[in-house]
């Protein structure tokens, strides 16, 4: 029996698909997932047990877990807008302690917790970053990334208490989830001809690799380990122009200078303030544009040796497609 987190995002929906598939219509496959108001409308819904609730209601967790074996948990709000500021802590801090508790008092036989680079401090250009690395006000700009590094530590300490887990961080992930929300939204950018590009650079990931590689430590022996996951690191223009060639449509051609941002994400404050939305841009979001950061993806490749990572070109030309199948585009 298989317990997910999160199973509504692109990452958990994307996780169900690999389950369901790995299994090859296997009989003894148990899917059991939490759903807050209705339950999502993602691939193989119908092969999943969706148990209606919230990783913050510990009577909810505890009759979730019964007869589970195996913990994928997922579940997190990823927001850079200060108004979300507590509903994050609560979310991804309290919540993981809550399952991290819960897979204690069930005694569960192994636990994949989802966590972030952000939670590594990714603010940091003078090398490349590896999973020896935490967060701190020093190289990280991101409340985000400290809730994660926080969930992690309730992790470690799941860990201490004789849990059996694994810690996966994964960068920027490309998939064909809600493209009005999460990292699918730069897909919707470049459909919309968004003309802005900046000079920074990050890791992206297939989201099957990340579902891949997420299913096969949990079936190995692997345990009280953490491993990034990172398939490519990109110029952020790179990846617009590739999702630009996708689409057909023109390449962005304008630079966003670090001044002309950090003015943008100025009057963007400003704006959310008088108008109570959600500011479009923040001094966390502009700070981490502007950054070239680059990941060390050595560890997972060798602790999983059969494990490879899909080609950039042909995860983008995969997603456009099926974004435009999706969206009627």
């Amino acid at each position: 029996m298989i317990f997910i987190t999160g199973a509504s995002g692109l990452l958990g929906a994307s996780l169900i698909e690999t389950l369901v598939k790995s299994h090859d219509g296997a009989t003894d496959l148990q899917i059991r997932a939490l759903y807050r108001k209705q339950i999502p409308a993602v691939k193989f819904a119908d092969k999943i047990e969706w148990i209606e609730g919230d990783i913050l209601d510990v009577v909810v967790l505890e009759e979730a877990l019964k007869g589970v074996t195996e913990v994928y948990h997922c579940a997190a709000i990823v927001s850079f807008d200060p108004k979300q500021k507590q509903r994050m802590h609560a979310t991804n801090i309290d919540g993981t302690a809550n399952v991290v508790n819960a897979c204690i008092d069930a005694n569960i036989k192994k636990l994949l917790f989802v966590s972030s680079v952000a939670a590594l401090g990714r603010i940091r250009e003078d090398g490349p970053i590896n999973e020896t690395m935490n967060w701190s006000e020093e190289t990280s700009n991101s409340e985000y990334g400290k809730t994660k590094y926080l969930a992690e530590m309730e992790v470690w300490r799941g860990i201490g208490e004789g849990l059996d887990a694994v810690i996966v961080n994964p960068v920027i992930i490309l998939g064909s989830g809600d493209w009005n929300g999460g990292s699918s939204g730069i897909f919707k950018s470049a459909y919309n001809r968004f003309p802005w590009y900046t000079n920074g650079a990050s890791g992206f990931v297939d989201v099957k690799d990340v579902t891949t590689a997420m299913t096969a430590l949990m079936k190995s022996d692997i345990s009280a380990q953490r491993f990034i996951i990172s398939g490519h690191n990109t110029p952020y223009r790179t990846i617009f122009n590739l999702i630009a060639d996708a689409f057909k449509v023109p390449r962005p051609h304008k630079r966003v200078t670090p001044l002309l941002a950090s003015i943008v994400w100025r009057l963007e404050a400003v704006k959310a303030f008088f108008t109570g939305s959600s500011p479009l841009l923040t001094k966390e979001t502009t700070l981490t544009a502007q950054a070239v950061v680059n990941f060390d993806n050595t560890k997972l490749l060798k602790a999983l040796p059969h494990f490879s990572y899909t080609p950039l070109e042909n995860t983008i030309t995969r997603v456009v497609a099926e974004l435009k199948e999706k969206y009627n585009l």
